[in-house]
């Protein structure tokens, strides 16, 4: 017989790592450094950098779990399920929708993944206009297709799906494109 297992469930930490330390100390006085030179980031930029810093936190509220059968007790804070910039529920977004798109929308086909990335100017423009974010992926998408689809002397269509990333490596703006194509084309 198997012995029940202790708690799985290990709460995150974030108030504990450099990212969270450094945020917390240093984003007001950088956002009052950006105001006294008249300049500001968009405000859901501030608002997605402010959600950081109460997720998981326990100070800002938590909701406690406990077994009926050996009547132990847990504590899980709330998460502040944003994507853009928080590790954690960025991840666990990105695990979902993965999860997802295998289950229920990817044939079991080869896939290839591309990248866009573009020019810094137009990065900016494409975080601020939905139009023109909207426009390159168009663009982007249907020039991957029309590659396997012109091959095909019958009338046939791909398929793709395609992700925005926001953010760099250095957690600079950096809009860009992962679209995931299937590596054929289904004839019509």
């Amino acid at each position: 017989m198997l012995e029940p297992q202790k708690h799985l469930y290990q709460r995150r930490r974030p108030e504990e790592t450099l990212l969270y330390k450094t945020l917390a100390e240093h984003l007001n006085s950088f956002l009052a450094n950006l105001e006294e030179e008249g300049k500001s980031l968009p405000k859901h930029v501030e608002k997605e950098l402010r959600a950081y810093l109460e997720c998981e936190v326990l100070a800002y509220g938590f909701v406690r779990v406990k077994c009926e059968d050996c009547k132990s007790e847990l504590l899980v804070a709330f998460s502040c399920k944003k994507r853009g910039f928080c590790p954690s529920c960025g991840g666990k977004k990105v695990a979902e929708t993965a999860a997802y798109l295998v289950d229920n929308i990817i044939p079991p086909v080869r896939i290839r993944q591309y990248v866009l990335s573009v020019p810094i100017p137009l990065r900016y423009w494409m975080a601020r206009g939905k139009k023109l974010l909207a426009g390159v992926h168009k663009i982007f998408a249907s020039e991957i297709e029309s590659f396997y689809t012109r091959k095909n002397k019958k009338a046939a269509r791909s398929g793709s799906v395609c992700c925005v990333g926001r953010f760099g490596g250095a957690l600079n703006l950096n809009v860009h494109f992962h679209l995931l194509q299937i590596e054929g084309v289904y004839e019509l």
